[in-house]
């Protein structure tokens, strides 16, 4: 149709192929736009695509999905950092009524939520600062206690704390690993804790522990306190001489089954000695044990925390005689009389101890062996770990109350006892002048001033009347009969006027004579002569028209 819009054709369908060329059979386009899908040069337009466009489609799909996701990541972001704002001004404890509690033990155990929400005393919050033995060092002080800074590795400067209560739940000695000097420090600065510190020290070698064990053997007898037989060389090359074979070797004090080999033959004990011997370690910590090996059926773990008793069986399925490598079967049994008396008697070593335990290897002809015993240092069993360590939490609280005071109490405490003896706290006690008595605490009666010459009358009446006002008692001296005439014919205004001024200055005139080291002693004495004139002339005005 001449005149009429141009013959553009629809376009492709999704999915459908678009041609280059044009449409057969149709007219050329006339006074329309050139639409071409050339590269090349020329003049060419650049529009955009159809909306329906796949490539389109799926690059606005992409757009919209990355939008979303970054603006989730955002508001996650956003809800974080909030959160952690928020935890950073929240304080989990009251700075000013808080006490601390240092716990030693590995990051894989997070003890502070155990104390959450715990008090002391009413409103005294719990402080839980937890480390490793090798992130802190410290120093002690006889009166101030231990300080503890904790080394992290962080380019800060690190923070110290003075702990107020421990628990131990790390071994302070292992292999190598030796922080027995951390153990001095606490006992230093005589911080309580669970165990007690005392305890601890004596489980930093092990034969020292095994020799206790066997003096409990002694005294209650083989049958009742069964004993593995354990052989103690202080040095390897003096276990050269053992003749019982397989045996099991024991070397230094190490946990977790390091250091133990089982021997099966002179060859055997010849290369490990040599082993040991090399090392180069010295012969007090070389030390090593050996003892008959027990082909066991399976071993008992038992355990005491406070008042809670626990006993496991592990029993090894891969086949291995350490029962605490490979695969083993852990089971819960019940707690026996004779179980629980073994525990208790441990318990009872150094002291006595909250936490602790014992292993307990049994043979297959059901013959049971104590082999060792441990601290509060042992690792916790079986699905019950989370209840074991609220139970220590409790133990921890409880002991807590009996031995963390607050300042403040005791700051009370110590002003009721002085305010009781009639003083002030900051008062202090001034110097007792030579020759006078103390005042008794108490407000007893009043004190006898020492005497050289029998007084008088008159003069002890106005001495006891000065010593109850706080003055010095006076002495005798020759004006005391005109003292006494002029007292019987005083009016009670007059004599309490007048009594104060007699008693320092006889006090005064009489240190004078004695040849007390009084400061300024003459012009004292001439200060005292005034005083007399003025009184003189006071008496004389006052009773002269009478």
């Amino acid at each position: 149709m001449p005149g009429g819009p141009p013959n553009i054709p629809p376009p492709p369908a999704p999915g459908a192929s678009v041609s280059p060329g044009p449409v057969p059979g149709s007219a050329p386009p006339t006074g329309g736009p050139e639409l071409s899908l050339s590269f090349g040069k020329g003049p060419t337009q650049r529009g955009t695509s159809a909306p329906s466009s796949p490539a389109k489609s799926r690059e606005s799909l992409l757009q919209r999905v990355q939008s979303l996701t970054g603006a989730a990541r955002d508001q996650g972001a956003s809800i974080i950092g909030a959160a952690v704002s928020t935890a950073a001004r929240v304080q989990p404890f009251n700075k000013d009524k808080c006490f601390t509690l240092l716990v030693l033990d590995d990051q894989n155990t997070d003890w502070s939520k155990y104390f959450r929400g715990k008090r002391l005393h009413g409103d005294y919050d719990i402080r839980v600062e937890q480390a490793e033995f090798r992130e802190i060092s410290l120093t002690a002080n006889a009166d101030a206690g231990p300080l503890v800074a904790f080394n992290r590795g962080s380019s800060k400067q690190p923070k110290s704390y003075r702990p107020d209560f421990i628990l131990v739940r790390q071994a302070p000695r292992d292999g190598a690993k030796d922080y027995r000097s951390t153990l001095l420090g606490l006992k230093y600065g005589g911080v309580p804790s669970i165990n007690s510190l005392h305890s601890l020290y004596q489980f930093q070698d092990k034969p020292w522990v095994f020799a206790h064990l066997l003096q409990l053997q002694r005294r209650l007898g083989k049958d009742t306190f069964p004993l593995v037989e354990q052989t103690f060389f202080p040095n390897p090359r003096d276990m050269l001489a053992w003749q019982r074979y397989p045996c099991v070797l024991k070397a230094g004090h190490c946990h977790g089954g390091k250091a133990t080999a089982k021997l099966d033959n002179p060859g055997a004990l010849q290369d490990a000695a040599g082993l040991l011997y090399g090392t180069g370690l010295s012969d007090s910590t070389s030390y090593c044990s050996l003892e008959p090996y027990i082909d066991a059926k399976f071993d008992v773990h038992i355990q005491k925390i406070g008042t809670s008793y626990k006993a496991f069986m592990r029993k090894s399925i891969s086949g291995n005689w350490k029962t605490n490598q490979g695969s083993a079967m852990l089971e819960q049994i019940p707690m026996t009389e004779k179980y629980k008396s073994w525990i208790d008697e441990v318990s009872e070593l150094f002291g006595g101890m909250e936490v602790c335990g014992i292993a307990v290897i049994v043979s297959k002809e059901g013959k049971e062996f104590i082999i060792s015993a441990s601290d509060s240092t042992f690792p916790l069993m079986g699905d019950t770990q989370e209840e074991d360590r609220r139970h220590i939490a409790d133990l921890v609280v409880g002991r807590m109350q009996n031995v963390c005071r607050p300042s403040m109490m005791t700051k009370a405490t110590s002003r009721t006892s002085i305010s009781s003896r009639g003083g002030s706290p900051t008062e202090e006690t001034p110097p007792v002048p030579i020759g006078i008595r103390p005042a008794p605490v108490g407000g007893g009666p009043p004190p006898i001033p020492e005497r050289t010459t029998p007084g008088v009358g008159s003069i002890g009446r106005h001495g006891s009347i000065s010593s109850q006002s706080g003055e010095p008692p006076e002495q005798p001296s020759e004006k005391a009969p005109a003292l006494n005439s002029l007292g019987r014919r005083d009016s009670q205004a007059s004599q309490s006027s007048s009594v104060s001024g007699v008693s320092s200055a006889s006090a005064v005139r009489s240190a004078a004579s004695k040849g007390a080291a009084v400061p300024g002693q003459a012009s004292v004495a001439d200060e005292a002569e005034d005083t007399m004139k003025n009184l003189r002339k006071t008496f004389a005005g006052i009773f002269g028209d009478m």
